[in-house]
Order: structure tokens, then sequence, then C-alpha cells
């Protein structure tokens, strides 16, 4: 390690005459109104500590000196650059604007001027030499007007933080006291100055050290590390460029995406091991890259491939890039609509099954064309799709816990492959599986599945009616909350005696009638109305309802042809029932059975590919 120098500085010897740049480890200027607030709320009460009204500007000397934190600066041919501490020094900075421009002190303005800026050649030079800055930091200055819109991240924030020092600065220290104050904070307000003079020295300070008030995510130190190992200038500034773009883009799709975006794709491309619970066996690749990706991939950078300068920046600019905008896509659109060809992914979503993500992405290729990239996360996303719904079918749960050791096992297995060789292997593990609809004959709603009936429901009743040649209304059936909402119809009302002539205990016709071939989904308004009825009562009015309802009722026979095409091809056993005793409920649970098996029909695998036909 070269030298290291460490310096206690008030801000006039820190800022004074001095320029600095922002490195690429940093984050845009994050903060927001809660961190500027806690800042000056944080000084104003220090000062007043010592400040007394009538005291002389002189006696500010010995007022409590404040230490608010360390500085990290890489001081590269001369030039310094900002490696941790942005976020402290552009708000200072802003803080020292608002002072500048209240203040009536011509002399004492000039003292803060030079801790703002500096003139070349007639024009303004800040301080915090940031070009994209220029324009806002000008009309803070200035008080001229300036429009955010359209701006990147960090301009809207600054200019948003000044909003709130004007707003939030203390009343009693506007007055009389603000010369005062503005003494205190260049000379009794201390920052250590850490300073470096190489890359890998400002990356590790940097990576154990973190910004008052913004914890540095391990997204910010992925971010560093990878930078800090790309020697070639012009390469860095491209893959910093790359890197911002995509995870402001992941942002932008929600809280927290950029995190999970990595995790993602690290999982699905790198993970070796996942923890074994039964032996209890140390953490595995899946935790760690869940819990400290940035230090993962420090720790596996040979398995990675991360020897030289270049292959940190190809990782950046080909596999981020390409894997982030592709996880992007999966969702902020896969997810949110039913996408032709992608539809599997949205259906798997609606269960909030969200490690179909790094399943999705593991045998996806950069070389890849998109039409085959289109196909393998068609064909992966149908094989979780069956795989759901046969687990739901048979009281297996597929929640995170559950689910993720299998979902590592298919994700390393999958890994890369081709298409066709995909496609093969997951048919094989469909056709391998012991637990299909034919597993569970009874199954049924029961206390802890309700949300997952209904999603079958609305699938298979969505499935009927598009085959039938109507429109999909799935995004309708799946909503449970509202008005507007769909529930599960049970089509014998919780009424015993009607039923005791079949079944000798209340227990028994329970069991019976949460059985899925009893269930319908129907409107809320429509249960509240009809729910309590007969069968023979209700039945006509199931004709105003969905297919599968109508399908009870033998005019659906009658005036539906594309219904009766249906039927008639598909081979599914459906007639109207006239009455609905024990056996014509039997009968029906016989149907829904043969009609899950065609909607999570592993054929739907060989539709995928056309080579495959």
């Amino acid at each position: 390690m070269q030298e290291i120098r460490a310096d206690a500085k008030n801000l006039r010897a820190l800022l004074g005459g001095t320029k600095f740049s922002v490195d690429y480890y940093q984050r845009e200027y994050g903060w927001q109104s809660e961190h500027v607030t806690e800042l000056i709320k944080d000084l104003a009460e220090e000062f007043k500590e010592s400040h007394r009204p009538g005291n002389d500007r002189s006696a500010v000397e010995h007022y409590h000196r404040y230490f608010l934190g360390s500085i990290i600066i890489s001081n590269r041919d001369g030039k310094k650059f900002i490696v941790d501490g942005q976020q402290r020094l552009t708000t200072l900075t802003l803080l020292l604007i608002f002072l500048y421009r209240h203040l009536n002190d011509e002399e004492q303005k000039a003292q803060l001027a030079d801790l703002i800026f500096s003139r070349r050649f007639g024009r303004r030079s800040f301080n915090l030499d940031i070009e994209e800055r220029y324009a806002c930091m000008d009309a803070l200055f200035t008080g001229k007007p300036f429009d955010e819109t359209g701006q990147p991240e960090s301009v809207v924030n600054i200019y948003r933080r000044y909003q709130d020092v004007t707003e939030y600065f203390p009343e009693e220290l506007r007055g009389e006291a603000l010369p005062y104050f503005a003494d205190w904070l260049i000379e009794n307000v201390y920052l250590v100055e850490i300073t470096v003079y190489s890359d890998a020295d400002a990356y590790r300070i940097f990576e154990t050290m973190n910004d008052r008030g913004l914890r540095l995510t391990p997204t910010d130190m992925l971010k560093g590390y990878l930078l800090a190992n790309i020697t070639d200038e012009r390469e860095r500034i491209e893959a910093s460029r790359v890197w911002r773009e995509q995870v402001k883009k992941l942002q932008e799709i929600g809280k927290g995406e950029e995190s999970d975006g990595i995790k993602a794709w690290l999982r699905s491309q790198y993970a070796e091991s996942i923890r074994d619970r039964k032996n209890g066996t140390r953490i595995g690749d899946f935790e760690l890259i869940g819990s400290e990706f940035h230090r993962w991939v420090r720790d596996k950078k040979e398995r990675m491939g991360l020897t030289n300068s270049a292959a940190f920046a190809r990782l950046i600019k080909e596999d981020f890039s390409f894997y982030s905008r592709w996880y992007a896509y999966i969702r902020s659109e896969a997810e949110k609509n039913k996408i032709p060809g992608l539809e599997a992914i949205y259906y798997n979503a609606q269960l909030n099954f969200t490690l179909q993500h790094p399943v999705l992405l593991a045998p996806l290729r950069r070389d890849d064309s998109e039409e085959e990239i289109r196909a393998k996360l068609n064909a992966v996303a149908t094989y979780l799709d069956i795989l759901l719904a046969r687990r739901i079918w048979n009281w297996r749960a597929i929640d995170y816990s559950t689910m993720q050791d299998s979902m590592f096992q298919i994700m390393r297995e999958i890994r890369g492959q081709d298409l066709p060789a995909l496609i093969d292997r997951l048919l094989e593990w469909l056709n391998a599986d012991k637990e299909t609809f034919s597993g569970n004959p009874a199954f049924r709603l029961h206390g802890m599945n309700g949300r997952q009936v209904h999603y079958l429901l609305a699938r298979m009743t969505d499935y009927v009616e598009t085959q039938s040649g109507r429109p999909s209304r799935f995004h309708e059936y799946i909503q449970r909350q509202g008005a507007q909402g769909y529930e599960i119809e049970h089509i014998w009302a919780n009424q015993y005696d009607r039923h005791a002539d079949e079944f000798s205990h209340p227990s028994d016709f329970a069991e019976y009638r949460n059985r899925i071939g009893g269930l319908l989904l129907l409107p809320k308004s429509f249960n509240a109305s009809y729910g309590d009825l007969p069968y023979e009562e209700k039945r006509k009015h199931y004709l105003k309802q969905n297919l599968l309802a109508q399908s009870l009722h033998e005019e659906a026979y009658e005036h539906d042809p594309g219904f009766v095409r249906f039927v008639k091809e598909s081979g599914l056993p459906f007639r109207p029932h006239a009455e609905f005793k024990k056996a014509d409920l039997v009968e029906r649970q016989e149907l829904y059975r043969l009609l899950a098996e065609k909607v999570w029909s592993p054929e739907r695998l060989l539709r995928i590919d056309p080579l495959l036909q």
C-alpha cells in the first residue's frame, strides 16, 4: 500500500481554492429531505450550544468544534477525486450557497464564495467540479430560474435539496445570528480528509466506510470494486456509464430492483452451491449472493474469469448490461402484461413466484438471437407454470424457502443450454414428476389455499373461454379485491340439511362441498345475491356468468358454437347438470382434473421450438 495521508481540516481549509471531481465509486447524489434536515438540525443545535446573543464575532473562535466524519480523496496526477463523501460535501456546498445569498456583509460573502467557486477566464468554476451539475449550481448561486425537467438524477436531487435548505434552515438563525453561524461553519466544522494515491488503496478504504445518513449498498460497493479494477481510463468511464444507465433503469421499476436484478444475474450464471439444510453445511453461493454479493464477487473473481482489467470491463459492459436488460424486461413488461409467447411469466408472477427470475435468466447467452432468448424464456416459464400448478393441486408448498433448493438445482443444470437441449431436459423432468393432477383426485379448498384455488379456477375458466373463441378475461378473474373482484362460489350452499340423504355427517358434506369440482369463480355480487339458493334455482343465473359456470346449463350447448366445437375437439366430458348431487360433483371433479391436464400440459413445451414439430 502506498502513502495514505489523514488531515483534519475545517471547511475553509478543505474547500478553499480546491477543486474536487466525483470518482467512479460514487453513487448519484442521493440525499433526500430527511438527510438534509438532519444535518442542518445537528449543525444548528451544536452552534446554539455555544452562541449567545450579544457575543462579539471574534468569540466564535472559541465556540465548540464539530466533527463531521471522514472523506476519502484519491489524488491522481494532482487532481482530487471524491471516493467517499460527496453526499456531505455537496450538501455543505448547498448550505454555503444559501448563506452567501442571505448574508449582507460583502467581505464575509467573499470568503464563502471562495469555498463555492473560483473564476477562470471570466467563467465561474465550482469547487465541486462536475460538468453536468454546472447549470444547476450556477442557477442556485445566482438565483436564476432552473428547469429540472429531463435532468440527471443527481441534478434534480441537488435542485430539490437546495429548496429543503431554504425551507428548513432555522428561523432563529436567519437574523443577527447568521454571520456568526457562517463563521462557525467554515472555521469550526471539521472533516478528516483521507488522501490516497492509488485506486486500489482508495477502494480498500472505501469498502469499509459509509456516508453519513445514506448507507452504501452492495450495489454501490460492487460498482466500486469492479471499476477500481479497470485500469484503462476510457474503458472505466464507458463501463461507469453503462453501469449507471442500467442501474437507473432497474431503479425505475421499483425500490430495491437494482439489487434484486444483480442477485438474479449472479445466481443464474455463477452460483455453484447452496446450503444443505439437512446436514447443516456452510452457507453456499446462493445465500451469499443474496446477502453480500459485492464481497462474493471479490472472493470468486477467478471463478468468474476476472483476471485482468479487460475482463472487469467486459463483465459490466457485456454481461451486466445483457442480463440486467432482460431482467428489467421480465419485471417491467412480461410480469405485468400477457405478452404473446411469454404468458407463463405473467402467470407465475400472479403466484408471487420471484424465484423464476434467476431460473429464467439461467439458459440465456449473450450470443443468442432475440428469438432464441424469447423461446428460452417461454420454455422455462412454461415448465415453472406446470410445476407450480401440479404442486398446488397436490397440496405442496410453493413459497420461497420451500422451493429455493430445487430451483437452484434446475438453474444450475440449464445454465447456458441451447433451446432443443433445454426443452428436452424440462420435458424429462415433467415426465418423471410423480406429482401430477392424477395424484390427488380429491383436491379441494381448505383454510390455507384459497388464493391458490382462486388462481387455478381463473386459469381454467380463462382456458375454456379462449379455446372457445372468446377474448381472455384472466386479468378480471384473478382480481380478488374491490367491488369488481371475483370470489370462489360453492355450487352447493352451505346447507347440510339439503344433502343429508347422501352424507351421514356434516364433515363429510363439507369435504365434498369444498372439492374443486364443486367450485366456480364468480363476481362477488353474485355470491351475495344467489349464493345461498338451492342449485336448481341458481343454475339459470349461471347463464349470465363465465363459460365454465354456463356449462352446467343445457343452453350453453345450444347457443354457443365455439364452446360446442371446443368440447368436441378437446374430448373433455362436459355436460349440463339438471341437478347437482354427490355423483354429479364427483363427475365434475374428474372433468376439472382433465381440464387441468389440458391447461398445464407438458406438450406446450413442444410447441415452442418450430424445429421440434
